[in-house]
């Protein structure tokens, strides 16, 4: 599904308009970005965990050339799913919300 899609999707379930469920949206992504930049954990209830993660300097080595390198660290933000959308991947029914 493609942003369009979704933002159409959204204004049919919540039966407002394109504009005002478009600003809705960029404006939840925003505060999702404002809090992972300043590396605090967004907990989304029934939907999951967003977490920004520091990962450490290491050392890799190209597989064709076997010349070694060093991979600075950087912040990943990283998606932990919640239960209802574990089980409704895993096929299991559960309690929708």
């Amino acid at each position: 599904m493609e942003h369009k899609q979704f933002i159409e999707e959204l204004q049919v379930r919540l039966g407002k308009d394109k504009k005002e469920i478009d600003n809705l949206f960029s404006d939840m992504l925003q505060i999702i970005k404002d809090r992972c930049s300043q590396m605090d954990t967004l907990s989304v209830q029934g939907f999951g965990i967003f977490e920004p993660r520091k990962k450490l300097e290491r050392v890799s080595v190209n597989p064709a050339t076997g010349k070694r390198m060093l991979i600075p660290p950087k912040i990943v933000l990283c998606f932990k799913p919640g239960t209802v959308i574990k089980n409704r991947l895993k096929g299991i029914p559960g309690n929708e919300q």
